[in-house]
């Protein structure tokens, strides 16, 4: 009886060992069922320390904190307790039922796998006002907002749109990254360069707060109608303050990972009137100069002058096109030269563009450049607006006179008397010197046989020709490397005119770059920022070495603007867009 009773206890001290040493992995979470607008906390907890862990896929939430590590130790009557947790922050993409699989460790050799959870995700639910709750303490005190300047616009009128991140006092941020960029769609748009993030205090619904301005973008609308601004989203790291004291009385302050976002903005884009339209209106918005002027009213046939159209003020000069110079047929007229001296900032662009023609008259006498007229809408009195250039006379003082068809001279009515001369028709010949010549058969003449050979001749030339074509058209590579050579140089030809004229050559750089990519990728020019460029560079499988090089040179252009630049940085400038535009134009797809 006492041998059975010794065996027992021996029995339940084993059975109790082993119990103590069996190992525990397992999955806990918050809750199994939240809204779409909670997070959820996930905890993988073992109580014996493990191996090469492999968490799960979250493929249904966004991973919004950890993984964070936690090791518990400690002893009681005797008795060991550890706990070793892998606890990660999530955020469900969309409502239903999802499962979280299981979660793998290697402890002492051996492989534990925990149960899959099951996640019922409904519709957002109303949170809960806790004060206690770090998320929505943090929800309450940050807010990112988008000011627009004007929400009924008229068609092609700017519009701002500045991005502010408001933070209570009490609260802080420890970093932010840009989570979604809006596209504009149906907008021109032009983000405005920020020279640091400067702190600034103002007010929130009544309420004090520290702002800082992330992004400002002028945009000038395409459309009219109802159109939607996509919003701007970050994910932000907050400090919040806890209920909890440091040893000096200070709260101490915990991270909460939060998405903000500006919210979609809705502009109403009105029609421009049709009452009072002119014929002649190209769809300039704002408020402009008109004036046409030359470079001389005096000179000779054959020397050249310029003629001038420039349009300036503020508005969208970009935008619309110049009226075109007519003159009289007796001048010839070359393709203008456009040039924009444009900058732009909160109330949009303003400068100056223009076309420059070149003018050379071919006969003497007076020409009347025919007044030109320009018109445009002035948002401000909601008119239409005409300007007219002055009357232009040019004066070619010598040359040849024109014949009566083809004259567009001012004449003054006024004739002149002719004095008949005797060797007025001292050009007609009245005598003939006839000598003879002695002619000899053309059939089998030495001019004969080289006519009819001169054909054999050049067919192993046409052969040759022929065979160092078509090895230069089965060269596709060289092909579109030859194609793309001549393309950079076509479309920075104007650029490689001005260089040594910091802003004419940077304002000539900057539009090839964007008629090249209109030209290639059809990229409307209220696409044309850099986010929508990277984009479509990376879709047509363009390398990003090239993708950050050609960025990189969009952004020389617009420092161009506030920066002192040599004549050396912008013979390398040059040489880079040309490289650029040949490497992609060789790697697009």
């Amino acid at each position: 009886m006492k041998f059975i009773k010794t065996i027992s206890i021996l029995f339940f001290v084993f059975a109790a060992t082993m119990a103590s040493a069996q190992v525990k992995f397992e999955a806990k979470v918050s809750k199994t069922k939240l809204g779409v607008n909670e997070r959820l906390r996930i905890d993988f907890e073992m109580n014996k320390d493990g191996d090469n862990f492999v968490p799960p896929s979250f493929a249904d939430f966004t991973v919004v904190g950890g993984p964070n590590t936690s090791v518990s130790n400690s002893w009681l009557n005797g008795k060991r307790s550890y706990t070793k947790t892998y606890s990660y922050f999530l955020a469900p993409k969309k409502r239903g039922k999802f499962t979280i699989k299981q979660a793998i460790i290697e402890i002492d050799g051996e492989t534990y796998k925990t149960f899959p959870v099951t996640i019922d995700v409904t519709a957002a639910v109303e949170q809960p006002k806790d004060g206690n709750d770090a998320a929505y303490v943090a929800s309450e005190n940050i807010h990112l907002v988008a000011e627009v300047s004007k929400e009924n616009p008229y068609l092609n009128e700017a519009i701002t749109v500045v991005y502010k991140l408001y933070v209570s006092l009490d609260t802080g941020v420890r970093n932010w990254n840009y989570k979604d960029n809006p596209r504009y769609n149906d907008f021109w748009s032009q983000n405005i360069e920020i020279k640091g993030l400067n702190i600034e205090k103002g007010m929130y619904k009544g309420e004090e707060y520290r702002y800082v301005v992330l992004r400002k973008t002028v945009l000038y609308p395409q459309k009219t109608g109802k159109l939607k601004l996509e919003p701007l989203v970050l994910d932000v790291s907050v400090e919040v303050p806890t209920n909890r004291t440091d040893i000096f009385g200070r709260p101490l302050m915990t991270k909460v990972p939060k998405t903000v976002t500006a919210g979609t903005r809705t502009i109403n884009v009105k029609p421009l009137p049709e009452t009072n339209k002119p014929a002649d209106f190209k769809g300039a918005v704002g408020d402009f100069d008109f004036k046409v002027t030359t470079s001389k009213t005096q000179l000779n046939a054959t020397e050249s002058l310029e003629a001038k159209i420039e349009v300036s003020g503020r508005g969208n000069l970009k935008l619309f096109e110049l009226p075109k110079l007519s003159v009289p047929s007796s001048l010839e007229v070359y393709e203008p030269q456009h040039s924009e001296n444009v900058r732009t900032n909160l109330g949009g662009m303003q400068g100056s563009i223009s076309d420059t023609y070149t003018i050379v008259p071919q006969y003497r006498g007076k020409y009347p450049v025919p007044t030109l007229s320009f018109s445009y809408f002035d948002p401000k009195t909601e008119t239409y607006k005409r300007v007219t250039s002055d009357d232009i006379i040019i004066d070619v003082l010598e040359g040849p006179m024109a014949n009566s068809n083809t004259s567009d001279a001012i004449t003054d009515g006024s004739r002149q008397t002719v004095f008949p001369n005797s060797n007025t028709f001292a050009f007609i010949k009245t005598k003939t010197n006839f000598t003879s010549i002695k002619s000899e058969p053309f059939f089998k003449s030495t001019v004969f046989w080289s006519l009819f050979l001169l054909p054999f001749l050049f067919i192993p030339l046409a052969i040759v020709a022929r065979k160092a074509k078509d090895r230069r058209d089965a060269d596709v590579h060289g092909n579109r490397i030859r194609k793309a050579d001549r393309l950079a140089r076509k479309y920075l030809g104007e650029a490689k005119k001005a260089l040594g004229h910091k802003e004419a050559f940077y304002v000539a750089l900057e539009k090839a770059l964007h008629n090249y990519l209109k030209a290639k990728l059809n990229i409307e020019t209220s696409e044309m920022n850099k986010e929508r460029i990277v984009e479509i560079l990376r879709k047509r499988q363009v390398n990003d070495e090239v993708v950050a090089e050609f960025i990189s040179i969009l952004k020389s252009c617009e420092m161009a603007r506030y920066s002192p630049f040599t004549q050396v940085t912008m013979q390398n400038d040059y040489e880079k867009a040309a490289k650029t535009i040949s490497q992609i134009d060789k790697q697009l797809v």
